[in-house]
């Protein structure tokens, strides 16, 4: 696998600063900007280990902390292997901050987060892709839809509450999308049951968009986590399937030499 560099930079936004992860192949090349979206549990190592495999496949990847308006990650002591069965106080102690993420805050971060990756001297130009896990299937799914020009493809694995009845709820915004769509859902999965899986596959066929929904029999909420008790193995390694196949598909190519060198975004020393 391409050897990648990742490090910690601060992302302005309209309401702080939110501190996120961005790792790139280590070639001196510029390539495609992805926005990767975390889960409840936030960034943290095995979530940073799923940046770098995708790194390593020749994106540059920038994972936010998206709980930032509580604090910078991580908000609350994990365990290595996390089972909320057995610990649903790590849960318990995550609401308040995901209480701080309205769609309208996701919709504001989500165009700091793109207007940072569009700058850097790391991406190469043309929309990002964006993916994301649990909560961050909903933030993906949001942030094309409001920002259709900016995302040329977007991925959502094991999402929940995708296509509620919720005045704002995210599927409602498949009209204003234009990027190329995929969602692995788990079959076992009580956070985005099958009227929700067939409500946001509705959505986005009557609005034009191009999209593939799959089922994973047999996973669980969760299924990408490997430091999770929701882990599947056979699940994650088809979402990589998927998720590389799209990206492939719909991302523009890589640059051979780092050349733009924009300013005035807040870069860091991502580079350094």
């Amino acid at each position: 696998m391409t050897a990648v560099h990742g490090s910690s930079v601060d992302i302005p936004t309209p309401d702080g600063s939110a501190d996120a992860y961005v790792v790139h192949p280590d070639d001196g090349a510029r390539h495609p900007a992805v926005l990767l979206y975390m889960d409840a549990f936030g960034l943290r190592p095995h979530l940073k280990a799923l940046a770098d495999r995708l790194a390593s496949a020749g994106y540059t990847v920038l994972v936010p902390n998206v709980f930032y308006r509580h604090g910078r990650a991580p908000l609350v002591e994990l365990p290595e292997f996390i089972d909320p069965a057995e610990r649903p106080e790590i849960i318990q102690s995550l609401r308040p901050a995901a209480q701080t993420l309205t769609s309208e805050a996701a919709v504001r971060d989500a165009g700091a987060y793109l207007d940072w990756l569009a700058a850097s001297p790391l991406t190469s130009d043309g929309p990002a892709g964006v993916t994301g896990y649990c909560m961050g299937a909903a933030l993906a799914l949001r942030t094309a839809g409001s920002h259709p020009d900016r995302v040329a493809a977007a991925a959502g694995f094991h999402g929940a509450f995708l296509a509620t009845d919720a005045p704002d709820s995210p599927h409602l915004l498949a009209d204003r999308i234009t990027a190329e769509v995929y969602f692995g859902h788990a079959d076992q999965d009580s956070t985005n049951p099958p009227e929700q899986i067939d409500r946001l596959d509705a959505a986005l066929t009557d609005a034009g968009v191009r999209h593939r929904a799959e089922v994973y029999a047999g996973a669980h909420h969760g299924f990408t986590q490997a430091d999770t008790a929701m882990h599947h193995p056979e699940a994650t390694e088809r979402h990589w399937t998927a998720l590389l196949d799209l990206f492939g598909r719909a991302l523009p190519a890589r640059h051979n030499v780092i050349g733009h060198q924009n300013t005035g975004t807040g870069n860091g020393d991502a580079t350094q």
